[in-house]
C-alpha cells in the first residue's frame, strides 16, 4: 500500500495564489498548525479560507489574517478573532457568515456530490438574500449551494502511512467533512503508525480520502 508521507517543503508545490483552502477546527482546536506555518511561510496571497472560525489572532487560522493573506472567508462566525472583524469593517476581506449547521450540510454535500442542501435555517432574514427560496408541503426553504475546495487541511490524533486517520475528542469537529470535500487533502498526524496499527472499527477517515500525510514531529 502507498505510502504518503511528505515533508513541509513538498506541502508548498500544492499551494497558490487566489485558491481555496477548508481547514479543520473549532476555535483552532483540530487546526494543523505545521500545515498554517507553511502556508504562511509559503508567501502565497488572495487565499479563500473555508471553516467554522479564524481562532484567534495567533492560533488556527489566525495568523494567515494578521498577516494579510487572505481575501475571502466563508465562516460561521468571527467573533474570537478581532483582527477578522478590524479586515472586514475595512473591506480588507470579504466575509460570508453562513449558520454553523447549514456550513456543515454545505461541505457534506459537496464530498456526497449533491446539488445542494435545503434548510429552513436564514428563511425571512438578511440570510436568504439572493437564494432560491422553495415551497415544500407549505413550508419554506432556502437551497444552499455546496461548498467545495482547492485544498483541504486536517489534524488527525493518530493515522498510519496510507492515511487512515483518528481523531481525538472535539478536534475531531469539521475534520472529517472536509477531507471529503477539496481536490487535495493534507493532514498532519500527531502520531504516526505503521500501516495496519490502527484497529479498522477505529479508523474514523478513511485513507482513500487522504493524498498526503505530514508529521507533526518532522
Amino acid at each position: 500500500m502507498k505510502k504518503k508521507l511528505i515533508n513541509s517543503e513538498q506541502i508548498k508545490t500544492h499551494l497558490k495564489d487566489g485558491m481555496s483552502i477548508m481547514f479543520g477546527g473549532f476555535m483552532g482546536c483540530g487546526t494543523p498548525e505545521k500545515i498554517v506555518q507553511v502556508i504562511l511561510d509559503s508567501g502565497v496571497k488572495n487565499l479563500t479560507l473555508i471553516g467554522n472560525d479564524t481562532a484567534f489572532v495567533d492560533t488556527g487560522v489566525g495568523p494567515l489574517i494578521t498577516n494579510n493573506r487572505v481575501k475571502r472567508l466563508i465562516a460561521s462566525h468571527i467573533g474570537t478573532n478581532p483582527e477578522t472583524g478590524k479586515k472586514m469593517i475595512a473591506g480588507e476581506i470579504d466575509v460570508e457568515l453562513v449558520p454553523q449547521g447549514t456550513l456543515a450540510e454545505r461541505i457534506r454535500s459537496a464530498g456526497a456530490g449533491l446539488g445542494g442542501v435545503l434548510t429552513p435555517t436564514g428563511v425571512g432574514t438578511i440570510v436568504e438574500e439572493g437564494k432560491q427560496i422553495l415551497t415544500i408541503n407549505g413550508v419554506k426553504y432556502l437551497l444552499e449551494l455546496p461548498i467545495h475546495a482547492d485544498l483541504a487541511i486536517i489534524q488527525a490524533y493518530q493515522g498510519d502511512y496510507s492515511g487512515n486517520l483518528v481523531y481525538q475528542y472535539s478536534a475531531r469537529n469539521f475534520n472529517p467533512l472536509i477531507a471529503t470535500a477539496a481536490n487535495t487533502v493534507i493532514a498532519q498526524v500527531d502520531n504516526l503508525l505503521e500501516i495496519g496499527q490502527i484497529d479498522p472499527d477505529a479508523v474514523m477517515t478513511p485513507a482513500a480520502l487522504i493524498d498526503y500525510i505530514v508529521s507533526s514531529d518532522n
